[in-house]
């Protein structure tokens, strides 16, 4: 194998999704898919648009990656169920990817991240990360546990961090009410719109807009998983829930 192996990567835990294919950081094709219709309906034909506008075939694929959840129960199923038949098929190892972290590393620097992911009820996701550069490369490590919580609980859990930088769709979602917390303790909101301004520290709370193809920041985690030895088999890759199902819950 490559020890620049090249990565198919599939992000299904959002609505529309997104797949990316490429080699290092180096992007050769990369798909958004439409909220409105089911990643059933699209993710193959996706992947099958990647790898022609990239002139390759499966075959050549490395590596296989995936955002493994929180996020759609019905996307997760979609994207691992995809991800395991097609490295199974080609006896290809692949990683699940926490799509928390994929959240945290598009946000950029920061020694304090809060990823969150709409959880449906008006709930969300969230998990606090620190991300920074190591060999010319974005770790993100986790600082907290994935919590599904209120968006009022959401609030307490980080009311006491000064410095935070707030990313992903839940927070997009949710903008309004972390600024009103942010005002009533007095603290500095603003939004980020400079990629620039992902590359160093701040003061205060920021709204970091979401990379649109999640599946990019999947393939960079993934790249170094796979740099560490920390490959999976097919069988051995498990979906991240962090909550029941409704179905579970009206039990």
């Amino acid at each position: 194998m490559d020890e620049v192996p090249l990565i198919l990567s599939l992000e299904t835990a959002t609505l529309g999704g997104s797949v990316w294919l490429g080699r290092r950081d180096i992007q050769l094709s990369a798909r958004k898919g439409d909220p409105a219709i089911s990643q059933s309906n699209t993710l193959l034909r996706d992947i099958d648009d990647c790898l022609e506008e990239a002139e390759l075939s499966l075959d050549h694929v490395d590596l296989f990656a995936c955002a493994s959840g929180p996020g759609s129960f019905t996307g997760l199923r979609i994207g691992i169920s995809t991800l395991k038949a097609l490295a199974a098929t080609l006896e290809r190892p692949c990683i699940g990817i926490p799509t928390l972290s994929a959240v945290a590393h598009s946000a950029g620097i920061s020694s304090a991240t809060v990823a969150l992911l709409p959880a449906g009820r008006g709930e969300v996701f969230a998990q606090m990360y620190s991300a920074a550069k190591f060999s010319g490369e974005l770790v993100v490590e986790a600082l907290d546990a994935p919590a599904h919580l209120s968006p009022d609980k959401l609030i307490d859990r980080y009311q006491t961090f000064p410095n935070l930088r707030w990313t992903g769709s839940g927070a997009e979602l949710h903008r309004e009410k972390i600024e009103r917390a942010a005002q009533t303790r007095s603290i500095v909101f603003q939004n980020v719109t400079n990629d620039e301004t992902l590359k160093t520290e701040f003061s205060g709370w920021e709204l970091a807009r979401q990379d649109p193809n999640l599946a990019r920041h999947v393939a960079a985690l993934a790249k170094q998983a796979f740099q560490q030895g920390l490959t999976q088999r097919p069988e051995e890759l498990q979906a991240i829930y962090v909550r029941p199902s409704d179905a579970e819950l009206a039990k």
